[in-house]
């Protein structure tokens, strides 16, 4: 029987690349990790999904206002934050309330918002899935718009904020 020689530990190239996967360098930056608060406790992760149904009724209200800056403290204010919608992807919280502003210029673009159908999976005590539907109703001379969004929330030191957010629309 032939035996392997045994090593005093790892290749060095293996720690490195171990090492690197483990602190995320060959993947974007995720500065929430970095920071996050500390674990929940039992009652805070019960009550994450409140929480995290708050900030989609705040950013509703907001919407409905026509305030864009208020709608977009919803999301995570990072580099790292990813908006996917109509083929496109965006990185970065200025770049996403830039598209929103290209996307509904004006208050009657921007029409009266709605969620429904929230489905919240809490993931982690850090992290969670949100689905759901949106609808805009619009003045008479825009069409009504809806789709489904797909959320990955985050909880930051500021609370829990949208990450990434994948959004389709009934006409894609």
């Amino acid at each position: 029987m032939r035996r392997t020689p045994v090593t005093n530990g790892p290749p060095a190239l293996f720690v490195l690349v171990a090492c690197a996967l483990a602190a995320g360098a060959c993947d974007r930056p995720d500065p929430v990790s970095a920071r996050s608060p500390a674990p929940t406790s039992a009652a805070e992760f019960a009550a994450a999904p409140a929480a995290i149904r708050a900030v989609l009724d705040t950013q509703v209200a907001a919407w409905n206002r026509g305030d864009l800056d208020a709608f977009m403290d919803g999301y995570l204010r990072s580099d790292s934050l990813r908006f996917a919608s109509g083929g496109q992807v965006r990185y970065g919280w200025d770049a996403t309330l830039e598209g929103y502003r290209r996307g509904y210029p004006d208050r009657a673009a921007m029409g009266t918002l709605a969620f429904d159908s929230l489905d919240v999976t809490l993931l982690a005590d850090s992290a969670a899935l949100v689905f759901g539907r949106w609808a805009l109703a619009r003045e008479a001379s825009l069409p009504p718009a809806s789709g489904l969004f797909t959320l990955l929330f985050r909880r930051a030191p500021e609370g829990w904020r949208i990450a990434a957010d994948h959004t389709s629309s009934a006409s894609e």
